[in-house]
């Protein structure tokens, strides 16, 4: 590739929702720059930015893909994502990678749940937007019935700059407005024409629209369109890239990806209205001072890890934006992040698979570090005498919650490498031990996100993971009061064990989870005995004494006891305790408390009912509702519901809104189980201990 300017370097992610071409659009592009001789046509599964098997398997976009091409004296760096809302993370990495985003819409479908989240990341990171309505050679196409639709979701920043000529199989070319004229394709080959006279009123009408929305942030052009003047070419086009930077326009062109129609507009369109790489300005963060501070790109060099790729053969691939400066091929790299110095060798980009090696990465420019030792996603390289370091890509938060173990027993480390390798690259999958349950949990955006996972790490690792109920940490107290005694003895050869202990035991209600009082008179109890018994205690009460959960919420005083000169031992005190409690505490009215969460479901306003239906079911109490502050139609369900009753949520909630319904949850407090679910799960305990 040529070498080229930031000011010439345009950086576009491509989003849509599932199934509307996304791909397809981003491989018709880089035949058109001719950076590929040919592509995949509809679901043949030839796809050159879809290459892993599990991307095949299931004709979808899994992770994102870098598509480098060169335009008319441009250099172009798509990145293609995933349009299923599963893999969204993949899509906040790109996101952090571009300078605009460009928004697939399907002709026949329309507007659909994630557009509608594609736009809403827009608007969040105040990103440049624009529409490419796709397939309009597809029956059921409805340019005009989308562009209402739009209208309707987005606001009346939709603006057409292109019109259709003919839908469906009718459709055979496009009108570009701004210039008034059209082009035809015959045969595979476009021509230009003249706008057909059926197709100018309309045409006319659009045209007006765009000038009115290019003089609005003008005053200069704003008077010359009030004083009936027509704006120029250039001055529509000026007007109209400034809307769309400020987010006041959203530019819409059409065309079909398949058929390769509109592409080559597409092109023009993205480089007239779409920022340039040398207008991007980062806030960072000076890592010695703590002081903010802003980036240009002519600054010393940084770059950004956007995106981490491991591959048991090949290693570690670190996706890099540079945002200023310049980074050649053998250049020091210094990771700000991790404090730590970095061995650079290659510089290559990549298209699909295919790996094109370059020299140096100018600001604006996306390359890939190979085999980085210290490097993670969300990294900052400087230099060490202007150590920058960038905010973290925002992930989402993994809320689809399951236990793993290997398919076979002492795969156990082979397991949980094969997960930390897969989190690494991908940060909505977070993994963990946990340490009361004896499990490894892996966190994950849903069945689909996890079925994923699993496949990978049998491909990758040759690791099989079995799938477990998660553990639930219940815990146990007491809601009464009792006096127990405990007395150890023993006697032997030799020296004996004695201790006796009789303590008082009754909730506790000032919000500490636990409290010893030693309340001994005349020494019935040695001091150098006391915390031996207070060990007991805690170790007894960690163990649990109904169902084997940890005893919380428990005041216990040591009231009395009795010792031996020669056979008391801090061991005995320790025993005795333990005694104590066990014959105490089923005599104090023991519980079982469940963890309780705070739920907040943010869905369509249609669905409120539904939600809370359903939450009633899952013995939750519904707190309220209250309207999303920033988007209009949008309700917040607001619940607190047992953790038991949250499995396989995620799932439940996609298919109750239609993909629509999104949720957060965090932990609220401890609350006593009812009486019949709570037999069940001491029984369900004292089954498994016989085991």
């Amino acid at each position: 590739m040529k070498e080229y300017t930031s000011e010439q370097i345009r950086n576009v992610a491509v989003l849509s929702h599932d199934g509307a071409g996304k791909t397809a659009v981003v491989e018709s592009l880089l035949l058109a720059c001719g950076a590929v001789d040919a592509v995949g046509v509809g679901k043949d599964n030839k796809h050159i930015m879809d290459f892993e098997p599990e991307e095949i398997k299931r004709n979808v976009t899994i992770q994102l893909g870098i598509a480098p091409c060169e335009w008319e004296g441009y250099k172009m760096n798509f990145i293609d994502t995933p349009g299923y809302s599963e893999f969204c993370g993949e899509v906040r990495a790109a996101l952090r990678a571009c300078d605009g985003i460009l928004l697939v819409v399907s002709a026949e479908s329309g507007v659909e749940m994630d557009t509608e989240r594609a736009w809403d990341y827009g608007v969040e990171l105040k990103l440049p937007r624009m529409f490419y309505v796709n397939k309009m050679d597809v029956e059921h196409a409805d340019f005009f019935g989308c562009l209402e639709k739009m209208r309707a979701v987005f606001g009346k920043s939709i603006m057409p700059l292109q019109i259709p000529i003919g839908e469906g199989k009718d459709f055979r070319g496009i009108i570009d407005v701004c210039k008034m004229v059209a082009w035809e394709w015959k045969n595979g080959k476009c021509e230009e024409i003249k706008v057909p006279p059926e197709y100018m009123p309309k045409a006319r009408e659009v045209r007006e629209m765009c000038m009115e929305a290019a003089a609005e942030g003008d005053d200069e052009l704003l008077e010359k369109y009030l004083e009936g003047e027509e704006l120029t070419l250039e001055e529509l086009r000026k007007g109209l890239r400034q809307g769309m930077l400020t987010g006041r326009v959203c530019p819409v062109m059409c065309g079909s990806a398949n058929s390769h129609i509109g592409t080559a507009e597409l092109l023009r369109r993205i480089i007239t209205y779409m920022p340039a790489a040398s207008q991007k300005v980062m806030m960072g963060e000076d890592k010695k001072t703590g002081e903010p501070v802003v980036v240009y790109p002519n600054k010393p060099f940084t770059g950004f890890v956007f995106k981490t790729l491991i591959d048991p053969f090949a290693g570690k691939l670190s996706y890099v934006r540079v945002f200023s400066g310049t980074l050649k091929e053998g250049d020091k790299l210094y990771n700000a992040t991790q404090d730590k110095d970095e061995k650079l060798g290659k510089l290559f980009t990549l298209v699909g698979k295919e790996q094109i090696p370059v020299t140096e990465a100018v600001a604006g420019d996306i390359v890939v570090l190979p085999k980085l030792q210290y490097a993670r996603t969300g990294d900052t390289f400087a230099l060490p005498e202007s150590p920058v370091v960038y905010d973290q890509v925002r992930f989402p938060n993994p809320l689809h919650t399951v236990a793993m173990v290997p398919e076979k027993k002492g795969d156990e480390e082979k397991l949980m490498n094969a997960l930390l390798r897969i989190s690494e690259e991908d940060p909505t999958c977070k993994v963990e031990k946990s340490v009361e349950g004896k499990q490894l949990i892996v966190r994950c955006m849903g069945d689909v996100h996890l079925d994923h996972i699993m496949t990978k790490m049998e491909r990758k690792y040759g690791i099989k993971g079995v799938l477990q109920d998660v553990y639930i940490p219940y815990r146990e107290t007491i809601k009464g009061k009792a006096t127990a005694e405990g007395k150890h003895k023993k006697q032997s050869g030799g020296h004996g064990q004695y201790g006796h202990v009789i303590l008082d035991i009754e909730p506790l209600t000032n919000g500490e989870s636990f409290e010893f009082v030693d309340d001994i008179f005349g020494g019935a109890v040695p001091k150098q005995y006391i915390p031996a018994v207070e060990k007991g205690v805690k170790e007894t009460l960690e163990k649990g004494l109904i169902a084997g959960y940890p005893m919380i919420n428990i005041k216990v005083t040591l009231k009395d006891g009795s010792y031996h000169s020669v056979d008391s031992s801090e061991m005995a005190f320790k025993v005795a305790a333990a005694l104590a409690l066990k014959k105490g505490v089923p005599e104090a009215n023991p519980v079982l408390l469940e963890p309780v969460y705070n739920v907040d479901v943010v869905v369509p306003e249609e669905y409120m009912g539904d939600i809370m239906g359903d939450f009633s079911s899952r013995r939750g109490r519904i707190l309220g509702m209250e309207h999303h502050r920033n988007r209009k139609g949008i309700i917040v369900v607001k619940a607190q519901v047992p953790l038991s009753e949250m499995k396989g949520y995620v799932t439940v909630l996609r298919s109750m809104t239609q993909g629509k319904g999104t949720f957060n949850m965090e932990f609220f407090a401890y609350e006593e189980v009812p009486k019949k679910l709570m037999d069940e799960i001491i029984a369900k305990a004292q089954e498994a201990k016989k085991e």
